[in-house]
């Protein structure tokens, strides 16, 4: 566990409220505890532009940052239509449409157990 005051499902759902405000859609919350030992949460949003994409990983590093959360690594790009924030427990994956229907993360991790999920 991090070194800060919220708890690993405080985290994922800091996040999911934040690419609620950012108007992603498609927001789900998995626990993945039961079927990867990477993380406990992952959280998969959906925004139509490059721009959003932008705003949905801006507005999380900038809500965490708030939260005293530390973020171990940052991959991918809005440009290529995915970027992953690796926050240690949590895991959040903002998609374009095209690479979210193609990744299919939820497919991947089925066995996994939705904790939120947002239209």
């Amino acid at each position: 566990m991090e070194c800060h005051a919220l708890d690993s499902l405080e985290i994922g759902r800091l996040a999911v409220e934040v690419a609620v405000d950012k108007q992603a859609s498609d927001i789900v919350m998995l626990d993945v505890r039961k079927v990867v030992n990477i993380a406990d949460y992952f959280v998969i949003c959906t925004a139509e532009t490059v721009r959003q994409i932008n705003a949905v990983v801006d507005g999380i590093e900038e809500a965490f940052v708030a939260a005293g959360i530390g973020r171990r690594r940052r991959e991918g790009a809005s440009e290529s239509g995915w970027v992953l924030l690796d926050y240690g427990d949590v895991i959040v994956h903002v998609f374009a449409p095209e690479e979210r229907n193609y990744y299919r993360l939820e497919r991947l991790w089925r066995d996994a157990t939705p904790v939120v999920q947002i239209q």
